[in-house]
This record gives structure tokens, C-alpha cells and sequence, in this order.
């Protein structure tokens, strides 16, 4: 772990850091596939404007409906920039619904938009494995394999690692397009159900998981349940296509 770097009088923290630079080279990959397929470069930076400030804003006012008492306590605390104290699933619904919010008032083109933001968001995983291991977040089960990491007072999977490998395998085959895809929008697809499929295999090995009922680990389920509306999704987005095919 490598939470904060001191220069001086102040506390720089790396996990924001690595959070930072990966989204701005994210940027980068979704202006050069924007323009190759035809999306407006412009609106596609405002709703990423839109989904990054509300996810943010979201993120932060979950975690305070959460904790409340501590906010109560500290209302400043609002104002942190710990990226400990925002609510990761809140905070990614409620940045999806302002993106899409501002893609559909805006007209974008649905499918064409999900494919251009594709290689941003896959690099962008990449950065937020490393955040999780600089912060020590997100960490692994208890184990006493060979690679095997000392953190938390016991030696645990490297569980960062393994997101961070299995991010950069996804991104790799996201950008040299190794999967065919057919149609607009299948590319993006491709990327979530890759990703629903690591977090399935991954949190198998994390210490921090959460449980619903009987011992079944809510990544897991939730990541089920995105596969399989991926499958369903691109069940239906072909045969829309074969028919629309026939009928011409």
C-alpha cells in the first residue's frame, strides 16, 4: 500500500492520483474512437462531464445517507476527498442516470455512443485496480499461497493484482477488437459482460465481500445478473437485425 506521498506540507493521495491519470488517458481513447466511428467529440466530453459529476457528487451523498451520524458529527466531511468515503454503487448508478440523462436529451446515438466510450472505460478499470492497491482497498481473503501479500495485519491473495491483470487482459482485447463485433454496440457488450465475468471469478478471492442470506457474495450475484443481460441484450439487438435485414 502507498495511500499518500508527502511533499512538504501536504499529503498527496495516490489512489486519487491514479484515479486522476486514468481518466484523463481514458479521455484520450474515447476522442480517437469517437472520431473514428462519427460521434460528436464535443457532446460525448459533456456527458462524461455529466456522468463524472453526478457519479461523484452521488458517490458522496450515499455514503452520507449510510453514515449519517458521522456526517451529522462532521459536516465538513462532505467535502473530503478520501476515496474511501464514496459509495462505489451508488455512486456508478447515479452517474450512468446522468450520462444517459444528458445522451438523451442531446439525441446521441445510443449504440454508436456505448462503443466510443468503450476503450476509455476498459482503461479506465485498469486505473481504479491500481487505486485499490495503493489504497489498500478491496482487499484479498486470507491465505498462505506462495505469492501471498502481507496487508491487514494477515497474509491475503493479491487480490488487486488479479483486478489488475484481468483489467488489462479486457482492455487489451477491447482495443485490438480480438472479439468480432457485428453491429453497433456490441463492442461495449462485450466489455461489461468481460468485466460481470472477471468480478464474478475475482471476488471469489476478496476479504472485503459483501453477503446477502445464506453466504452468497453480492458482486458475484450482481455480476451474474449483468452477464446475463448482456446475453439477453444481444439476443435481441440480432434479431433486430436479421430483421430488419429481411425486410429490406
Amino acid at each position: 500500500m502507498f495511500p499518500y506521498l508527502r511533499l512538504g506540507p501536504f499529503l498527496l493521495q495516490m489512489p486519487l492520483l491514479a484515479l486522476f491519470i486514468g481518466f484523463w488517458t481514458s479521455t484520450t481513447f474515447i476522442e480517437r474512437e469517437a472520431a473514428r466511428i462519427g460521434v460528436n467529440k464535443e457532446q460525448l466530453n459533456n456527458l462524461i462531464s455529466s456522468g463524472v459529476i453526478g457519479g461523484l457528487v452521488g458517490a458522496r451523498l450515499v455514503n452520507a445517507v449510510q453514515y449519517a451520524s458521522v456526517y451529522l458529527a462532521n459536516p465538513l466531511g462532505l467535502f473530503s476527498l478520501s476515496t474511501s468515503t464514496l459509495s462505489p454503487y451508488g455512486g456508478f448508478l447515479i452517474g450512468v442516470a446522468a450520462a444517459f440523462a444528458y445522451g438523451y436529451r442531446q439525441k446521441l446515438p445510443l449504440r454508436q455512443t456505448l462503443d466510443a466510450l468503450t476503450p476509455g472505460l476498459s482503461f479506465f478499470m485498469i486505473a481504479l485496480g491500481i487505486s485499490h492497491l495503493l489504497s489498500g482497498n478491496a482487499y484479498g481473503s486470507p491465505t498462505r499461497v506462495p505469492w501471498a501479500i502481507y496487508v491487514w495485519s494477515d497474509y491475503r491473495h493479491p487480490s488487486q493484482l488479479y483486478e489488475i491483470f484481468f483489467a488489462l487482459v479486457i482492455f487489451t482485447i477491447i482495443l485490438l477488437k480480438t472479439i468480432p463485433a457485428i453491429m453497433p454496440g456490441v463492442r461495449f457488450i462485450h466489455f461489461v459482460g468481460l468485466t460481470a465475468t472477471a468480478r464474478i471469478f475475482l471476488d471469489g478471492f476478496r476479504g472485503d465481500s459483501i453477503f446477502w442470506l445464506e453466504g452468497y457474495r453480492v458482486a458475484q450475484v450482481m455480476g451474474l445478473a449483468v452477464l446475463l443481460i448482456c446475453i439477453v441484450v444481444l439476443q435481441q439487438w440480432e434479431r433486430k437485425e436479421q430483421h430488419e435485414s429481411g425486410v429490406q
